[in-house]
């Protein structure tokens, strides 16, 4: 049962810290115009996917769970 509190709380932390990326995403303002991030705009059409953004978001995301399972 301890274990499963623990688990909680780590799930936990983790929402608090995507929900503050989140709402302070757009102050940052590198964030999702990096070069690699894809943009067409054709008339009133646009098209956009953040290649190299979704890219760096993985690999931190990657070493910080890295850095929790080796607890």
């Amino acid at each position: 049962m301890r274990d499963l509190g623990r688990l909680l709380i780590v799930f936990g932390v983790l929402l608090v810290i995507a929900g503050l990326l989140l709402t302070l995403g757009g102050r940052i303002p590198w964030l999702g115009r990096l070069p690699g991030d894809i943009h067409v705009q054709r008339g009133s059409w646009s098209f956009y996917f953040p290649l190299t953004t979704s890219i760096l978001i993985s690999v931190v995301l990657s070493l910080v769970l890295a850095f929790l399972s080796r607890r």
